[in-house]
């Protein structure tokens, strides 16, 4: 899947033309390789957790332990991403906000490991893939056509899509587009190897707290 483009169409006054501000010279490289030695290292300490958390899931509810949905990498290409499965098999596939009640779609455990971003796990095998960065914007679901063009028109479509990423911890659920866009480009501004580094030390604070997870 990863090198099928979408079809996005950029328009208006205000678009940004298909190059963005350059970090360090040696910032690409050097994020790429702490990634994959990072996701290897987590890979092997989390191993049993996440094989536990996969069997709890499959305990309480019917369906497999992973959910793999589609989704829009660097450039608008699609690929394949994993989550541990916090929704019952069947829900539609839509942005949990879209939900016409998302609550009544969550298995047992499926707010618990939202909340904590426990189901995040298994994107450890997409950052090994390099369909995934530690940091960057998350990627959008393939039918978030709106969010997707938002971001083709201000350049964010350029970058990896992240695990973590600026707006994830400041709002995450309760961002709007056009707010979650805004954070997204100021990170493409400010990017950085120490940004990066104060963005994946805030993560882990904000998941324990589940700050800005409404579902």
């Amino acid at each position: 899947m990863a090198d099928v483009s979408l079809p996005v169409q950029n328009s208006g006054a205000n678009e940004i033309p298909g190059s963005v501000s350059s970090p360090a010279p040696y910032y690409d490289a050097s994020k790429r390789v702490a990634d994959v030695i990072l996701a290897a290292i987590g890979g092997s300490i989390l191993l049993l957790p996440a094989c536990l958390i996969a069997l709890v899931i499959r305990l309480t509810s019917k369906g497999p332990a992973l959910h793999w949905s589609k989704r829009v990498g660097k450039n608008n290409t699609l690929f394949m991403m994993p989550k541990f499965r916090t929704m019952r098999v069947g829900t539609p596939q839509l942005a949990t906000h879209l939900l016409q009640d998302p609550s009544a779609h969550l298995t047992l455990v499926g707010r618990l490991l939202r909340k904590t971003s426990l189901d995040e796990l298994p994107q450890l095998y997409s950052i090994l893939r390099g369909e995934l960065s530690f940091v960057g914007p998350r990627p959008a679901l393939f039918n978030q056509d709106d969010l997707v063009k938002l971001r083709t028109r201000h350049g964010v479509h350029l970058l990896v899509p992240g695990l973590s990423g600026w707006a994830q911890i400041n709002g995450r659920d309760e961002l709007s587009i056009p707010d979650k866009v805004a954070l997204e480009r100021e990170y493409l501004r400010r990017r950085s190897l120490l940004f990066d580094l104060k963005i994946l030390v805030l993560t882990p604070i904000r998941a324990i707290f589940g700050v800005g997870v409404s579902h």
